[in-house]
């Protein structure tokens, strides 16, 4: 054996870090100008990770979700549209975001065409002010019994301020005492902070948000919906007879 070799040996075994550096910084350097050769790697490197980052969110949400069914599924404190309906759909909203306004839409036409169809909302009022007032005037008795047309009026109102929500509530027969009652409501007050800690554990940021079965979805993608839907009517998410 060569006496270089083995005084190189024993160099690097009384300064370990040092090669370890040295042994970092070549290998480095080949990565690098390999990486760099062949920039379609990171790319593929990219997507590799987003599917992994995708799948671990979507497997957390199932964990949450089945972890909160019951009170996503079952608050008798939420507004429920087709009460009946076998695929239960939840929805986390605020009255004054776009994207909840542009989906409403085709979302109440397909509750109204599809009576399997239960439709549950979460009041999630996320931008304060006006918001919150529609999320509490639309959880009165009077609020409820105005049914899916007075929550169609408030998606549908692109100025949702307080002028605006009062038309609307006196529109739909929910009188000024009831919406100045619904201001200092503690059960509605609890029911708001139950939903938004509720949306904490879903990891839920943003409206609107969906769940049918055990799938998130965020954000107004329709197409997502309706092919949850349609794994919900032909899988097991579909609740027994």
């Amino acid at each position: 054996m060569k006496l270089i070799p083995i005084v190189a040996l024993v160099a690097c075994s009384l300064m370990l870090t040092g090669c370890q550096k040295a042994f970092d910084a070549m290998f480095g350097d080949q990565i690098r100008g390999y990486l760099l050769a062949h920039p379609e790697l990171l790319e593929e490197m990219a997507t590799k990770l987003q599917e992994k980052t995708l799948a671990q969110q979507s497997e957390d949400a199932r964990k949450a979700i089945a972890a909160n069914r019951a009170a996503l599924e079952r608050d008798p404190r939420d507004v429920v549209f087709n009460p009946n309906g076998k695929i239960t759909v939840v929805e986390f909203f605020d009255y004054r975001c776009g994207y909840c306004k542009t989906i409403t839409p085709q979302l109440t036409a397909l509750v109204r065409e599809n009576p399997d169809i239960r439709l549950v909302l979460k009041e999630f009022p996320i931008f304060g002010g006006a918001s919150d007032l529609a999320a509490r005037v639309a959880l009165t008795p009077a609020g409820r019994a105005a049914g899916l047309g007075f929550h169609q009026a408030l998606m549908e109102e692109r100025t949702l301020n307080e002028a605006a929500i009062l038309r609307l509530a006196a529109a739909a027969g929910v009188k000024s005492g009831a919406v100045a009652s619904a201001l200092k409501d503690e059960a509605i007050t609890r029911h708001l902070a139950d939903t938004r800690q509720l949306a904490q554990n879903l990891r839920i940021e943003g409206t609107p948000a969906f769940i049918v079965g055990d799938r998130l979805i965020p954000g107004a993608d329709l197409e997502a919906l309706k092919a949850a839907i349609e794994d919900a009517r032909r899988g097991p998410l579909k609740r027994p007879e």
